[in-house]
This record gives C-alpha cells, structure tokens and sequence, in this order.
C-alpha cells in the first residue's frame, strides 16, 4: 500500500481518468470529469474506460468505491476526510442513500491512501468523535482478535496513544491544525492495525445495530467498545491493560466513556435506537465474523445483556 501525506500527491496517484466517489462538497480536492456523489450507494456505476476509483470523504464514501473497485478490478485511491480507517481493508458494506445495509463484500484493489489533515478541519465534533472512536476500537480489538500478531500490537499501540492524547485537544481546539494532523496519524496507525489483524466484538455490535437503524457506524463504536472491553477482560486482561496503558489509563472502559462524551454519545437511545434493539440483532452479532473471532465466545443472550447496559 502507497501512503502519502499531503493532497497534492493525489494527482501523482488518480491514473489519466479517475472515477471519483466523493459527496459535491469535496469537488475542489480532485478535478475529474467522472464522478459519483451519492454517497452511500448500493448502485454505484463505473464508466467505461475509468483507469482508477479516488474515494474522498469517510467510511461511507470508501465503502461506496470499495464495493467499485471490488467490482471492476480497478485500483482504489482513498482520502478520508475522516478517522474511520475503512481505507485499510479490503472488505466493505453496502448501503442505500438512508445509510441502511444492503450487503457487503470484500476484494477491493487497494492501491493508495493520500491524508490530507486540512480536508479535516471542518469536521463537526460528533463525526470528529465517533470516528475517532471507530479507530480508537480497531487498535483495541486488534490486541486481542484471533490472529493478532506484534505488528498489528505495535501500529495498535502507536493509534492508541496518539488517539487518546490528542482527541481532547482536536475536542478543544477543532482547527487546530497540529492536533488534527496527529490525531490523523493516530487513526493511521490504527487502521493500519486492523489492516494487518481482525475485528472483534465491538465492531460486530456496531455493525449490527448501525446496519439495521441506519445509525452512523463510529457513534455507535463510541458506544459498543467499553462492554466488549468489560465482556473481554477475563481472557484478554493482558492486551487490554496494554491498551489502557497507552491511552493513559488504569480502567480502559471507562477512559473510552470519557471520550465517548467529547461527542455526546452516552446511551443507545440517544441515537434512536429502539428499547427493542438487543434482542431484535442478537443472533445477527453472534453470527457476524467479528463475534466469531473474539477471544471469549459470544451467544445471543451475552449480546442482549451487553446492549440492554448500554441502551
């Protein structure tokens, strides 16, 4: 994977005729006669003779040009304007402009990733939050996933640190250019975790409930990560004392609740979820691949009791 800082190396990367997936707000980042601004969408088009997919935004917008490029075979430039971290994973999911789940996949041709704090600037606190909470879960889970390896620990650690130090600043002092391109760096080195590692039962909380209510997926990892922690901490107690170590604390959940409130995000009905919530997803969390590769195996009623604690 090409990683490069700055967007005047997008154009050195987009190929002769880029398809850029971005909503029109972003359209002075890349000038390019194709484009596709529904963002997210389920039925993404390419055109004949487009050489490259340039993804500009957040999760949603990657996603979007994931599912693209996994279509096509094209190679995938990506920009987030966001923490999200979906540039370092080959899998994605489709969802329709109400941000409802239609499905998934995986096999995009990752080839780029440009970051460019500046296109960050401008992000409100909420989105500034949960997707930094979204990142702050990748380098969590990948500790204790199956699979976890001392690479994937060591970007893992890297996001945390960065994360947890500079997300109260960014909180702070939202223009902060200094603080933005860090906690930017942070959310690299995670996605980058999780790029070389797995999802756990965080995500597959996330997932399930951002999938069937159309909520976004980084307020509800805000959410969903202190139990998952809580729930994991009897069989991965030495990786999770390692991530409260590097976000600066002796209780991990509650530090993650703390930053969870820079944003406003406290409880699942807040965000519209309804009473009913957990037991309507508890099969679908148990059944996702994230729950499957947890360190502590994961049923239908532990899911309904981790999201009744936190509705």
């Amino acid at each position: 994977m090409i990683v490069r800082w700055g967007v005047a190396e997008l154009a050195k990367l987009a190929g002769e005729r880029p398809l850029v997936v971005a909503s029109p707000r972003w359209r002075h980042v890349l000038d390019a006669a194709d484009r596709w601004e529904e963002v997210p969408s389920h039925r993404i088009e390419v055109p004949t003779g487009v050489d490259t997919i340039v993804a500009i935004g957040g999760g949603s917008a990657i996603d979007t040009a994931k599912a693209a490029s996994a279509a096509t075979g094209l190679p995938l430039v990506s920009v987030p304007t966001t923490y999200s971290g979906a540039e370092w994973t080959t899998f994605f999911g489709v969802r329709d402009p109400d941000r409802r789940m239609r499905g998934g996949g995986a096999g995009a041709c990752l080839h780029a990733i440009v970051y460019e704090p500046e296109l960050t600037l401008d992000l409100p606190r909420a989105e500034t939050v949960g997707t930094a909470l979204n990142a702050l879960a990748h380098a969590a889970e990948a500790l204790y996933v199956d699979g976890h390896n001392a690479e994937a620990d060591a970007e893992a650690l890297a996001g945390a640190r960065l994360i947890g130090e500079w997300l109260p600043l960014v909180v702070e002092r939202p223009r902060d250019l200094e603080a933005r391109t860090e906690l930017l760096r942070g959310a690299s080195h995670a996605g980058a975790a999780l790029g070389k590692s797995f999802l756990a039962l965080g995500h597959a909380l996330a997932q399930a409930l951002g999938g069937r209510y159309g909520v976004p997926h980084g307020a509800l990892n805000a959410l969903t990560l202190p139990p998952a922690l809580r729930f994991n901490e009897p069989v991965a107690g030495a990786a999770i004392a390692r991530f409260g170590e590097a976000i600066g604390s002796d209780d991990p959940p509650a530090r993650v609740e703390e930053l969870a409130r820079l944003g406003g995000f406290e409880r699942l009905r807040d965000l519209g979820i309804p009473e009913e919530a957990p037991a309507e997803v508890a099969e679908a969390v148990a059944e996702r691949p994230g729950a499957k590769a947890n360190p502590r195996p994961v049923t239908p009623a532990d899911v309904e009791q981790l999201l009744s604690s936190i509705w």
